[in-house]
């Protein structure tokens, strides 16, 4: 019966925290980037809690986060500030960057 165990855990859809591989991501963008800050998005019924990753000049990166108590001991860790999403808003230098990567993406 171990096999109905581990079905159930890996059922698509199943909301997961972020894992190792998630954590060196973010740990390694923040490390190459300057100006790093996180914010925190809340979970969805779609999606599970994540952190985005927002360097200076709007690059950015996003992946899962167990709770806001894990981003802020993350940021805490990698001396950034960590902004609760909901509250703040998105910073427009990330919405600015997406828009030159799509259209330096149209171009290529």
């Amino acid at each position: 019966m171990s096999w109905l165990k581990r079905r159930k855990n890996s059922r698509p859809g199943t909301p997961r925290g972020a894992q190792r591989e998630d954590l060196a991501h973010l740990e390694e963008f923040a490390r190459t980037r300057r100006g790093v800050e996180a914010f925190v998005e809340p979970r969805t019924n779609v999606t599970a809690m994540t952190v985005i990753l927002i360097a200076a000049d709007g690059e950015w990166t996003r992946r899962r986060i167990g709770s806001p108590d894990d981003a802020r001991k993350l940021g805490q860790r990698l001396s950034m500030p960590v902004y609760d999403v909901a509250a703040v808003g998105y910073p427009n230098r990330m919405r600015e960057w997406s828009r030159r990567e799509a259209a330096r993406r149209e171009q290529a």
